[in-house]
């Protein structure tokens, strides 16, 4: 009995030892099991999902942000879409996969999509951003391996317009200009619009009477530039020619190029308006007073004389309207070198602006302020600029001596920065007087608009060519601002090498090419603006006067 016993709690003892082997075999099998998913899951399902989701765009919530005009109308969103992709593992015949695509989707190259489909590995990008219509035209095919992942695309709905304002992002949702690119960050964690400054309708205007100019007088670009002159608010600018920001892949690197920001020009007889206005704010002289423009002027080696001579002694209002070489030049000796670089300091001059672009030029001054670098920088040479550095400097010039950093942001009413005061509000108001004369009498009368007191100065600039200047390659330009008795805005148009016509009897200047731009644009804006035509153009008109003949008789006494 007692054998027996034994006998039996050896062979219990042995199952127990069996049956826990075969619970530990089974837990080992099971944990490397787990692992062995874990590793498939890590290295193959998890890099697929990895590479799929690799959308820039894709923030917390989900979606970029949308780009908004100041009235919110829709420049910028974003919409979902498929994008193809293949495992190339599961590809049965590459070539006959890849001449199928083709025939489905003409814009893929055959080649290379056949190279894609024979690599070893699980994922790999075909097409991205589907149309519905071409979705369909692949599933058709039923060609095993292949599948979509759902993702977002920018679109723009108004196309080139704003184009170099809005910009444009990569096919991954990344901006790469504009303000696509400045916001980028903000844009890709989703929220609220971003509300621009900028009002597309003013927009649209501006680009066609430019595009038309543009195209009248055979120019090999423009910009132009409306600018609030209190607010300091972008409502439009405008780079031509432009593209598409919806093809983001098929824009050409000179396209891309913003002249109103990031291209710099000597602004050749705007400039005019900085030195007058810097020698009647110092006291130097008077609207009264003048100085004689008889003879040019000869420095060294260089002599500056005068496009239109009157070979007389001229009032500082002749001096503008006649846009006098030497009488300006006079001017701003007067003032002297050092306060003239001074005056251009504060108005912004000498450094990049400071705006919500990323494409911005830096002004090209001399190292050196000798005073003849001084003298023709009065008169628009030696100095070049953005037109976005022109035209804020007008806006102080007219909106009472306040300069104010421009924005593409749409602000509240009365939420305007304070600015810094440039010259004084009877300096600013004297200037739009000369402003208003210069259309009025001088070489900007092209650009007057009946009831809306347009102010302006032309521009004319040989473009800059190594060490020299061409002869025949032009910036013309016409910068102004309206109404003139109480300024709102401030409007530019350059043409960049434009050329004369028979309408223009060959002649390519600012005062015949850009003048007349700036005088449709108000015609078009100014309603929508709700700026309506004077109600007693009168006593406008007397409030703008200035009576040369007095003055002279005055100064010459």
């Amino acid at each position: 009995m007692t054998g027996i016993r034994i006998e039996g709690d050896r062979k219990s003892a042995i199952e127990t030892g069996r049956n826990r082997l075969m619970v530990a075999g089974a837990l080992f099998v099971a944990a490397f099991g787990v692992i062995s998913v874990r590793m498939i899951d890590v290295s193959l399902i998890r890099t697929e999902k990895t590479e799929t989701r690799r959308v820039a765009n894709v923030g917390p919530s989900g979606v970029r942000a949308d780009i908004t005009d100041r009235n919110g109308v829709l420049l910028a969103t974003s919409v979902n879409t498929a994008s193809l992709y293949a495992d190339p593992r599961k590809i049965q015949d590459a070539q006959r996969a890849a001449h199928r695509l083709s025939e489905a989707l003409p814009n893929l190259d055959r080649t290379q999509i056949e190279k894609n489909l024979q690599l070893d590995r699980n994922f790999v990008w075909l097409y991205r951003h589907l149309t519905p219509r071409l979705k369909y035209e692949v599933n058709r095919l039923g060609i095993p391996g292949l599948d979509f992942q759902n993702e977002t695309r920018r679109l723009y709905p108004l196309g080139g317009l704003a184009a170099h304002i809005v910009g444009f992002t990569d096919v991954d949702g990344r901006g790469l200009s504009g303000v696509e690119s400045y916001f980028d960050k903000g844009l890709r964690s989703g929220g609220e619009s971003l509300a621009l400054s900028v009002d597309i309708r003013v927009q649209h205007a501006l680009e066609h009477e430019l595009r038309n100019a543009m195209g009248e007088h055979s120019a090999i670009g423009a910009a132009g530039m409306v600018m609030d002159v209190d607010s300091g608010e972008i409502l439009a600018m405008t780079s031509l020619p432009d593209f598409d920001p919806n093809q983001p892949g098929g824009i050409a690197d000179e396209l891309r190029i913003n002249r109103a920001t990031l291209g710099v020009y000597e602004m050749g007889s705007t400039f005019k308006i900085f030195t007058t206005a810097m020698a009647l704010d110092a006291g130097t002289v008077t609207l009264r007073g003048g100085y004689d423009a008889t003879h040019p002027i000869r420095v060294a080696r260089f002599t500056i004389r005068d496009h239109h001579p009157q070979k007389r002694w001229l009032s500082v209002p002749e001096i503008f309207i006649h846009s006098s070489n030497i009488g300006t030049v006079k001017m701003a000796r007067a003032v002297g070198t050092d306060a003239h670089r001074r005056f251009l300091s504060r108005l912004g001059m000498m450094k990049p602006m400071h705006i919500e672009l990323t494409e911005t030029g830096a002004p090209l001054s001399p190292d050196r302020w000798r005073e003849i670098n001084a003298m023709t920088i009065s008169y628009g040479h030696g100095l070049a600029v953005s037109p976005l550095h022109l035209t804020a400097g007008v806006a102080a010039m007219v909106n009472g001596g306040i300069y104010r950093d421009p924005t593409l942001l749409r602000r509240k009413p009365g939420d305007a920065p304070e600015g810094r005061r440039v010259i004084s509000a009877a300096t600013s108001e004297k200037m739009r007087k000369l402003l208003r004369l210069a259309v009025r009498r001088g070489t900007g009368r092209r650009a007057d608009a009946s009831g809306y007191f347009v102010g302006g100065k032309t521009g004319t600039a040989e473009k800059v060519s190594g060490r020299g200047y061409q002869r025949k390659a032009m910036i013309s330009s016409f910068i102004g601002a309206f109404p003139m008795h109480r300024p709102r805005y401030v409007v530019l148009a350059m043409l960049d090498e434009a050329k004369g016509t028979a309408k223009t009897h060959g002649y390519a200047t600012g005062g015949w090419v850009a003048a007349p731009v700036v005088g449709a644009v108000v015609r078009r804006i100014a309603p929508l603006l709700d700026i309506r035509p004077a109600d007693n153009p009168d006593s406008i008109r007397l409030m703008l006067a200035i009576d040369l003949q007095r003055e002279r008789q005055v100064a010459a006494q």
